[in-house]
C-alpha cells in the first residue's frame, strides 16, 4: 500500500478523496479556457530549488540556449510571461528578487523556507498540422515551489506516535548519528514517559531533539532522514504546542497511553502536528500537483562522507512513496489527480568536469533505483539526470606534473577552503575535484542486512572527493549591449520531459 494511501483511517478517507475532488474540479472549470499545468519543485536543503525556479523562468522569458526544448528549439514557443498566481492565499514566489541576486549581486538567492507560487503563462504553435489550424496554443504552467522536508512528513499520516517514536530512536541510535544524538538520547534516558504531563520537561526534550536534527543537517554530517520537516523551518509555528514534542522510549505494541502523562502529552502534540501541518500541505497543495521535479545534491553527499549518500538513498526511497503516481487521463486528472511524469535531477553538474556528468547521472539513477520502480509500476513517467540550473563554472585542460587534467574554472564563494587555502570571493580558480568512481555500486558498500529506517551499515572511510561552492557567474552581453540569459546544463532537457509533450 502507498504511504498516502494508508494515510488517513477509514472514517475519514471518504471525506478527504472528496475535498480533494472537489478541489481538482475547481482547477479543471478554470481551466477550461486555457489549459493549466501544476509542477511541483522540490528537494531537500541546498539543492538548488529557488535557483531552478529562477533559471528556468529566466530562460524562458529571456530566450535562453534551449537546444533540447522542442517547443524552443523549432521556435513554436512564441513568448512566455509571468501572470498573477490563481491561489491569492499562497506566497508569490519572488521571482524578480532571485533574479538580481543571481545576475546583479552574484549571490545565490535565500533558500525555500515555505510554500510559494508562481504562474508561467506560454504562447505557442502546435507540432501538429490539425492543431495549429484551430489557432495559437496557450498552457498555464503553475510552478509551486516547496521544501523537500515536508515530503518526508506525509509517511508520518500513517503511523502512530509509537511507530514514530521507534524509527527516529533507531535513526538516532545508529552508529553515525549516536555521537550527534548523545545530548539528546541523554535526556530522554532521565525521562519517564509515564510521568505527569510537564511544560517544561517536554520543551527541554523537543529542544534537544531539534538540535539533534539540525547538527545532522550540517554540512559536516549532510544527513537528509530529518523527520518532522518542520521541526528545522518552523515559519510562523515556532514555539507552537504542535511543534514541541520528541519521541519517547515506548513498545509500538503499547498500551494506550494514560491520561495525563507525558507521553499522552506528547502523543497528543504529534496528533496536532499531523492534523494542523501535514494535512493541510498534502490537501492544499501536494495532492493537486500534475508533475513534479525532485532536486538532489549528491555532491553534498559525496563531500560528507557514505553515511550521508545511505542515508539520501532512504530518504529519496521515502520521498518517492509520498507520491500519488499514476498515468495521466483526462477524467482522473478531475476526479483523483496523480503525478505522471517525475523527475529526479543531480544538481550543481557544473562542479564535475563533463566526462564525470554520466557518472554522477549513474549515481543517482543507483540512489532513486527502488523508489523509480514504484512509480513505473503505477504508471508514471520517470527520468534521471545531471544538470546545472545556473552554470557558475567553465572547462579547461590544465597541466599537472606533465599530465593533462581535465579541470573546471570557476571563483569559489568567499571563506570556500581548499587545501588550507581560504577563497575571497574574487580569485578565479582552476580545480580538479577528483572522479567520480566507473561503477556507483562501490559508493553502496551494504552489509548483510539492510534497514528501511537507517539504510545499508556502512563500513568505508570518508569520500576523498572535495566539491566547492563557486559564486554564479557573470553574464555575457551581445554586441548591442544585450545581457544573455542565465547559462545552464541540461535545463532544456529537463523542460522537454516535463512540459514539452503539453506544448506539442
Amino acid at each position: 500500500m502507498n504511504a498516502l494511501e494508508a494515510l488517513l483511517n477509514p472514517l475519514t478517507t471518504l471525506t478527504e478523496e472528496t475535498r480533494l475532488t472537489l478541489a481538482n474540479l475547481a482547477d479543471a472549470a478554470t481551466g477550461l479556457t486555457v489549459p493549466s499545468l501544476r509542477l511541483g519543485v522540490t528537494g531537500l536543503a541546498r539543492s538548488g530549488k529557488t535557483v531552478f525556479l529562477t533559471a528556468l523562468v529566466h530562460n524562458l522569458v529571456h530566450g535562453g540556449r534551449l537546444p533540447l526544448f522542442s517547443a524552443s528549439a523549432g521556435r513554436r514557443m512564441t513568448s512566455a510571461h509571468l501572470q498573477p498566481q490563481p491561489d491569492d492565499a499562497v506566497p508569490r514566489f519572488d521571482y524578480e528578487a532571485h533574479v538580481s541576486a543571481l545576475v546583479k549581486g552574484r549571490i545565490w538567492p535565500d533558500s525555500t523556507r515555505q510554500v510559494s507560487e508562481l504562474r508561467l503563462t506560454i504562447d505557442y504553435e502546435s507540432a501538429s498540422y490539425f492543431y495549429r489550424k484551430l489557432g495559437p496554443g496557450r498552457l498555464h504552467v503553475d510552478l509551486i515551489d516547496y521544501p523537500g522536508e515536508w515530503l518526508l512528513d506525509l509517511p508520518l499520516l500513517g503511523k502512530d506516535f509509537a511507530t514514530f517514536s521507534a524509527e527516529a530512536l533507531e535513526r538516532a541510535r545508529a552508529e553515525n548519528r549516536a555521537q550527534i544524538a548523545e545530548p539528546f538520547l541523554k535526556v530522554l534516558a532521565e525521562t519517564d514517559p509515564q510521568s505527569d504531563e510537564n511544560e517544561p520537561a517536554a520543551q527541554e526534550l523537543a529542544l534537544r531533539f531539534k538540535d539533534y536534527l539540525a547538527t545532522c543537517r550540517a554540512d559536516a554530517h549532510a544527513l537528509s532522514m530529518l523527520p518532522p520537516g518542520r521541526f528545522l523551518m518552523p515559519g510562523d509555528l515556532d514555539g507552537s504546542p504542535a511543534l514541541t514534542f520528541a519521541p519517547l522510549d515506548i513498545p509500538v505494541d503499547a498500551a494506550p497511553a494514560r491520561s495525563g502523562t507525558l507521553r499522552a502529552m506528547m502523543e497528543r502534540r504529534y496528533e496536532a502536528y499531523k492534523t494542523h501541518v501535514v494535512r493541510p500541505f498534502f490537501r492544499n497543495h501536494f495532492a493537486r500537483l500534475d508533475r513534479q521535479i525532485v532536486l538532489v545534491d549528491v555532491l553534498h553527499a559525496l563531500n560528507a562522507g557514505p553515511h550521508a549518500i545511505a542515508d539520501l538513498e532512504v530518504a529519496l526511497s521515502e520521498v518517492l512513496g509520498a507520491f500519488r503516481p499514476g498515468k495521466r487521463s483526462w477524467l482522473s486528472s478531475i476526479l483523483s489527480r496523480r503525478i505522471d511524469r517525475i523527475l529526479f535531477a543531480a544538481t550543481k553538474a557544473d562542479h564535475l568536469h563533463s566526462a564525470d556528468h554520466d557518472r554522477l547521472e549513474a549515481i543517482l539513477k543507483r540512489l532513486v533505483t527502488r523508489a523509480e520502480e514504484r512509480a513505473r509500476f503505477r504508471g508514471a513517467q520517470v527520468d534521471v539526470l545531471a544538470m546545472a540550473a545556473v552554470r557558475a563554472t567553465r572547462e579547461a585542460m590544465v597541466k599537472h606534473r606533465g599530465e593533462e587534467l581535465p579541470a573546471i574554472l570557476g571563483t569559489p564563494l568567499p571563506g570556500e577552503q581548499l587545501n588550507g587555502e581560504r577563497y575571497d570571493g574574487k580569485t578565479e580558480i582552476a580545480m580538479f575535484p577528483g572522479d567520480l568512481p566507473l561503477n556507483p555500486e562501490s559508493l553502496f558498500r551494504q552489509a548483510e542486512s539492510f534497514s528501511e529506517v537507517t539504510g545499508p551499515k556502512i563500513r568505508r572511510g570518508k569520500s576523498s572527493l572535495q566539491f566547492l561552492r563557486f559564486r554564479p557567474p557573470e553574464l555575457d552581453t551581445t554586441a548591442e549591449g544585450l545581457t544573455l540569459s542565465l547559462p545552464h546544463i541540461r535545463l532544456d532537457r529537463a523542460l522537454e520531459f516535463l512540459i514539452g509533450d503539453r506544448l506539442a
